[in-house]
């Protein structure tokens, strides 16, 4: 029998000393971080598809480039300040405090919706230019890649939603510790994504 318990002993699922009495598992890292990263993985993955065939196509001669509103320069300050409010946040939750929580990543999701409403009116001004999204492959991409990331948004504004009701009806700032965190590297996530994808729209 201690043959057999030895063969099928799994000691990957162990850390620590050997023959130590308190064994622990592996990873420590809570399961929706993992999750979360994971996710960033496969959302890197397609928004670099999508790039690479912006490349592509815009080399056929029936692309003709399109000149992005200057609302987007206001969306992205708008994204920026909503990225710091939630690392403000994260910052606060970390050393333990209570003060200007709410604050800090209340404001940070007001602030990433005013970016959607921003988008928004891009769009509509694209529109009543004349700039449809079957007027032309270029205007296309735009409209695809910027409302892609839109909905990426929209989806992490769920989740902060649920987390601001929960900090609203006065839920323990040490049990929202780790949704906060998670909300404060996916908006960085999607910040970074808007900054490139920003740059390639603007000089293409």
């Amino acid at each position: 029998m201690s043959l057999i318990k030895a063969l099928t002993e799994k000691p990957w699922e162990h850390k620590g000393v050997i023959g130590g009495l308190d064994p622990e598992g592996v990873f420590d890292t809570a399961s929706e971080k993992v999750a979360l990263v994971i996710f960033l993985v496969i959302a890197s993955v397609i928004f670099s598809m999508f790039t690479v065939s912006y490349y592509v196509r815009m080399e056929l001669p029936d692309w003709t480039p399109l000149s992005e509103p200057s609302q987007l320069w206001i969306n992205t300050g708008l994204l920026v300040i909503s990225s710091v409010l939630f690392q403000w946040a994260r910052s606060t939750v970390s050393a333990g405090k209570q003060k200007n929580i709410m604050t800090a990543f209340i404001g940070g999701g007001v602030f990433a919706i005013l970016f959607i409403a921003g988008q928004l009116l891009a769009w509509q001004d694209l529109q009543a230019a004349g700039h449809y999204v079957t007027s032309n492959p270029a205007n296309s991409f735009f409209y695809l890649l910027t409302g892609l990331h839109a909905l990426h948004l929209l989806g992490g504004l769920w989740v902060w939603s649920k987390s601001s009701i929960r900090l609203l009806s006065g839920g323990k700032t040490e049990d929202l510790r780790l949704s906060i965190e998670l909300c404060t590297l996916y908006w960085h996530f999607l910040l970074i994504v808007w900054l490139l994808m920003f740059a390639v729209l603007s000089n293409t």
